[in-house]
């Protein structure tokens, strides 16, 4: 494969102490791929054989429970990491990942990551830190889930979203990917009716403007006005 341009990752949380030396060196483990919009990059359940960065694109990770329910965990988008089943000790990936744009990554084989780790320490306390930064994240959503009404969770996930990948316009901020209602329903633990519901309401209000898998937050700061305001009944 063609040579990583090192200036276009350096800055990377991943390789935060690294030098550039050791970048290259790092580099040359990975491969790069490219995946059309809907393909899976990798299934839950499958062998952990590699691990990822993120370079273009944006990619969905879900899991399926036991009875077929399917929750969204995350969004992960251009710079981070992810499929880092390794880094908990996991031999199979917990969730699916999907490409959600057409994206590009690169791919470590799993079998490099003890190597990698033991030549290069900080690569090893930047995934930690990853870690450490998406297990509060998963805190966080439970503490929603239990405590907070649905139309709170679905202003905190799309504020989340806004923040993460979001691009100004002028008449507010836009969630730079594809994204529909049922995703919205699979991240907060509620219904598309519910979450159609929710989102039509804020629409007539004037606070979102939403089509076919886009979403534009037009009063953001209401937006955040709603998620922060005390649960005092409602849908859930």
């Amino acid at each position: 494969m063609a040579k990583v341009d090192t200036s276009l990752v350096a800055h990377l949380p991943l390789f935060a102490g690294v030098t550039p030396e050791a970048l290259d060196e790092i580099l040359r483990e990975a491969r790069s791929a490219r995946y059309p919009k809907n393909s899976a990059i990798f299934e839950q359940g499958a062998d952990a054989q590699s691990f990822f960065l993120l370079l273009h694109g944006h990619v969905r990770a879900a899991k399926t429970t036991p009875t077929g329910e399917q929750i969204v965990v995350r969004y992960v988008a251009p710079g981070e990491t992810f499929g880092l089943a390794m880094a908990i000790g996991a031999t199979r990936y917990p969730a699916t990942a999907m490409a959600v744009d057409d994206s590009v990554v690169l791919i470590w084989p799993t079998s490099a990551w003890p190597r990698l780790i033991d030549r290069f320490p900080a690569l090893a306390a930047n995934t930690l830190q990853t870690v450490g930064t998406r297990l509060q994240e998963s805190h966080t959503r439970i503490l929603e889930m239990s405590t907070q009404q649905v139309e709170q969770r679905v202003a905190h996930a799309l504020l989340r979203l806004a923040k993460q990948s979001g691009k100004k316009l002028d008449h507010g901020i836009e969630i730079d990917f594809p994204i529909s209602r049922q995703d919205i329903a699979q991240m907060t633990g509620t219904t598309l009716h519910t979450v159609s519901r929710i989102l039509s309401g804020w629409e007539s209000q004037g606070l979102v403007e939403s089509g076919r898998q886009r979403i534009i937050l037009r009063e953001p700061h209401k937006i955040v006005v709603l998620a922060e305001r005390s649960a005092d009944g409602g849908a859930t």
